[in-house]
């Protein structure tokens, strides 16, 4: 029998004003997979730019990665803009790591 631990993050999506906020709690990992396809299509449902919110993440792995690349490869063939706020960095440095940190650009702390 083949057991499955709780996920020990979330992600999340938040409409804020004219943009659409998705949330990055906890441990974001393949535990999400279902949960990141969800809030996904809602993001770019609405159309409005992307702001991708790590201020709450304390680990990203490889499919927090592929989560977050997907969503900018889907938003820019629609031509959504997407930015990422990570003001502890557990999501840009892991990006840097695996030399694709240009691909997003950084949004200012204060902003969302």
């Amino acid at each position: 029998m083949i057991e499955h631990a709780a996920a020990a993050g979330t992600i999340r999506v938040d409409a804020q004003d004219a943009r659409t906020v998705i949330v990055l709690v906890g441990e974001i990992d393949a535990a999400l997979r279902d949960e990141a396809s969800a809030c996904m299509g809602l993001a770019l449902v609405s159309g409005h730019p992307v702001v991708v919110d790590s201020t709450d993440a304390t680990f990203v792995d490889s499919s927090g990665i592929a989560f977050v690349l997907q969503l900018h490869l889907a938003a820019s063939e629609a031509g959504i803009p997407v930015t990422l706020l990570d003001p502890h960095r557990v999501l840009r440095d892991v990006l840097d790591m695996v030399g694709l940190s240009s691909e997003l650009e950084t949004e200012p702390v204060s902003s969302v």
